[in-house]
């Protein structure tokens, strides 16, 4: 979960997960996977930053890395589906 704030000076936590996109219009603009839409006062990178750290905390990068080895050491041991 990602601290933010909204326009009107409130706090919000966001679920980093949930966040489909981020664009600057020249308000910064969340769109979540439902569709609903978060004003914030963060700039984009600064909601990048806090992305990529809380990712880094969940260890989630590490999760994808350890499942792209083991998929590609089961490649290299012959796992693939087109060998003879």
């Amino acid at each position: 979960m990602i601290r933010l704030t909204k326009l009107n000076r409130e706090p919000v936590t966001v679920n980093a997960l949930y966040i489909e996109r981020i664009e600057s219009t020249p308000d910064t603009v969340l769109t979540m996977v439902t569709g609903r839409k978060i004003l914030v006062l963060e700039s984009e990178q600064e909601v990048r930053e806090l992305i990529t750290h809380y990712y880094q905390t969940i260890n989630l990068f590490a999760a994808i890395r350890q499942e792209t080895k083991e998929d590609l050491f089961s490649e290299w041991k012959g796992g693939g589906e087109n060998d003879e």
